[in-house]
């Protein structure tokens, strides 16, 4: 093993470990915190927007946060937003009001908005062109078996300290400690890449030939990155009131949901990786879609402990199938310009942020007019909707770039029009 591999794989698993630690310590406070504010008297529309106000705070900032972290250094910029979130942990153990809540809330949101586009970009250098959707499912995977495990030490803890939710914010702002210290002594930038790159601008944008331009195609997956994230987001931080309040179910029993979801997802992250690296990307995607859908029949069919722990379990699979086919889409796009990747990677996951944004506020409103069934009724549709408008948008778009090769070949001399976006007929 060369000492540029040795370094690289070194980093890629410093990011893994950042990943779960990260999420083990907010996980923690994104189960506490909805039910604090409904302790406070936040009614669940208020709750909707408390869950979706950090993301409300990092969309427009994400642009600009890309052009900081291309500017600035990835790994400066993954560092600064590491040490703020931990900033972020200790404040929540004095906030006693809902508007310090939303406050504090809406600071987590500019270290995410910072965070995202380096870590992607971090992820997307690493990866390399044969395993970039590989590390982006280790690194979902990491988040996830972080989240569900953090969700059921806080459900347990709020059980056992009769609802002490400064404690549960105490824990959580010391494990926010180590992924500083591992970001800072282990990850590093790529000072070059490994490989050649996939995708190289030509001085043509396609116009002539009748294939998408570069913004046609971004803005496409863009959309459609907000349609599934928005249906997938419908129940965060409506979850543990769905199934208190809903279930009927006990916060310890609603804690031990989060850790039985935790052996589903805990091969699904690098299965899916591998199958979006070599088998299809558009099936990777599919599956999001169907897990929406069949997560969605389980919580309002089988309302109990057993209903409620498969239907988690299904839908975190279907966030496991997502994360890598996505993240390999914004490293291909982001190739087109790898001076400007964090700007680029920054746009796309803007889409990602929208629909966290909508979904919970949607959801919160609905359920306070109509209730759970509703809410469940709306997400099943969402998710069909989506998988229609994801299969019209691949097609379109592997007929155009068809016809621009088609164009390109028949014209002698003439340069190349690049591959916007991986082959997804496979």
């Amino acid at each position: 093993m060369t000492p540029a591999l040795r370094s690289t794989n070194l980093a890629l698993i410093a990011i893994v470990a950042e990943g779960f630690l990260s999420r083990l310590s907010f996980a923690l406070i994104s189960f506490a915190l909805p039910l604090y504010a409904y302790h406070l008297g936040m009614k669940l529309s208020e709750i909707g927007i408390l869950s979706s106000i950090n993301l409300i705070v990092a969309l427009p900032l994400k642009p600009a946060m890309g052009v900081v972290a291309d500017r600035f250094g990835l790994k400066r910029s993954f560092a600064a937003a590491t040490s703020l979130r931990s900033v972020v942990s200790f404040a929540f153990g004095f906030v006693s009001a809902p508007w310090q809540l939303l406050a504090v809330r809406s600071v987590y949101g500019v270290s995410q908005s910072l965070r995202d586009p380096a870590l992607n970009a971090l992820l997307a250098e690493h990866g390399g062109q044969k395993r970039i959707a590989a590390a982006f499912g280790w690194y979902s995977t990491a988040k996830s078996v972080g989240g569900s495990l953090g969700s059921a030490v806080a459900g347990i803890l709020l059980g056992l300290t009769a609802s002490n939710y400064p404690l549960v914010f105490g824990v959580a702002f010391v494990l926010s400690i180590l992924p500083v210290f591992i970001v800072g002594c282990f990850v590093q930038e790529a000072t070059a890449s490994r490989e050649p790159a996939a995708l190289e601008p030509s001085a043509d944008d396609g116009r002539s030939r009748g294939g998408p331009t570069t913004g046609t195609a971004l803005v496409s997956y863009i959309a459609l990155g907000t349609l599934i994230s928005g249906s997938a987001q419908m129940l965060r931080g409506l979850l543990p009131i769905l199934a208190t309040q809903y279930a009927g179910l006990s916060e310890a029993e609603t804690g031990v949901i989060y850790t039985a979801s935790t052996l589903a997802v805990l091969f699904a992250g690098p299965l899916f990786g591998w199958l979006s690296d070599d088998v299809s990307q558009k099936l990777v995607l599919m599956v999001r879609g169907i897990a929406n859908t069949l997560s969605s029949i389980l919580f309002m069919v089988f309302p109990t402990l057993a209903g409620i722990a498969l239907g988690k379990a299904v839908d975190d699979v279907g966030k496991s199938a997502f994360k890598p086919a996505w993240g390999a889409l914004m490293a291909d796009v982001s190739n087109l310009d790898r001076k400007r990747r964090g700007r680029t990677i920054g746009f796309m996951s803007m889409g990602e942020d929208a629909g966290e944004i909508g979904g919970p506020i949607v959801a919160g409103f609905i359920w306070s007019i109509w209730g759970v069934p509703v809410v469940l009724a709306v997400r099943i549709v969402l998710a069909l909707l989506t998988e229609i408008y994801a299969t019209v948008l691949i097609r379109s778009m592997t007929r155009a770039r068809l016809q621009g090769r088609h164009d390109a070949s028949a014209q002698p001399g003439a340069p190349a029009r690049p591959r916007l976006l991986p082959d997804m007929r496979r």
